[in-house]
């Protein structure tokens, strides 16, 4: 089998880590907690970093008019579907098409991948601006504006007396890596292409 093949057939197979592994993970500092409190987003669902830190996360949010961590969302149907279709999609072009054909796949992945950042800020937009007004403890900025409680997509932020940090996990290195692969084997393709020829 050529390189430029299997190649894209690991790069395309790396994509089902997101099935087991979690996506992103967001963390918690504050002097109050003196372990980290956190969740991990996989594509399926978000869930305890440690034993009830959602429920801690929730608990705390309450007081301030944030809405509880969801366990039901649209994107965690169509996640799944989009991740199995694209990675059996790269293994049928890796086995079947042209290397031509690893470079729109390469494209398209990266497009969904985009698409589906945005999304999550759009989330965690919605999630640290829709406050409830009813809640009990309202902090505003010095404009008297209600302060907003949106974690950082990438990085670390100060939010108050909380230190809020948000990196991906095992699931996004392995969709990273298996991206980045797909993108060697167009080229790896390309050149052996041009030796054959």
């Amino acid at each position: 089998m050529k390189k430029s093949k299997l190649l894209m057939i690991i790069g395309s197979f790396l994509l089902l880590v997101l099935f087991i592994a979690p996506l992103w993970n967001i963390t918690l500092e504050a002097p109050q907690y003196p372990q980290a409190i956190g969740m991990n987003i996989y594509i399926t669902k978000i869930a305890d970093a440690n034993p009830n830190d959602i429920k801690n996360i929730n608990l705390m949010n309450h007081y301030v008019g944030m809405k509880k961590i969801p366990t039901e969302m649209t994107e965690f149907k169509v996640f799944p579907i989009v991740i199995g279709g694209m990675a059996l999609l790269g293994i049928l072009i890796g086995f079947k098409a042209n290397y031509k054909w690893y470079l729109i796949w390469f494209i398209t992945m990266l497009i969904l991948g985009t698409a589906g950042m945005y999304d999550f800020y759009l989330w965690e937009y919605t999630y640290g601006h829709d406050l409830n007004i009813k809640a009990a403890i309202k902090f505003t900025n010095s404009d008297g504006s209600p302060l907003a409680y949106q974690p950082p997509l990438f990085g670390t932020k100060h939010i108050l007396n909380f230190t809020a940090h948000s990196y991906p996990r095992t699931g996004a290195y392995a969709l990273f890596l298996g991206m980045f692969l797909t993108f060697i084997a167009f080229f790896k393709g390309l050149k052996e292409s041009k030796e054959e020829s």
